[in-house]
């Protein structure tokens, strides 16, 4: 991914994920970073989400990064549908 906006090393949680872009008109796939983190390093108040597509992929959407702020409970939440619907993908093989 030339010009990132998030940083990408070895703390990353995951990079050249397969990404979808879908919007009016268009639909786009691109190879994406997604990490999770917190919004500080110290005495953080949320869990955050970040979602970057490779932008050379893409050309209906201009360059950029969403981030999601997610509480603890909210984080947690998260947790549990993604081991729910992983089970579910995992059943049907």
């Amino acid at each position: 991914m030339v010009d990132r906006i998030m940083r990408v090393n070895a703390y990353t949680t995951f990079d050249l994920l397969e990404g979808h872009v879908e919007g009016h008109g268009f639909e786009e796939d691109a190879y994406a970073v997604l990490n999770v983190s917190t919004d500080t390093r110290e005495d953080p108040d949320a869990v955050e989400v970040q979602l970057e597509m490779d932008n050379t992929e893409v050309n209906a959407v201009e360059p950029h990064a969403d981030t999601v702020s997610l509480s603890p409970a909210e984080a947690r939440e998260m947790a549990a549908e993604l081991e729910k619907y992983a089970s579910k993908v995992e059943a049907s093989e």
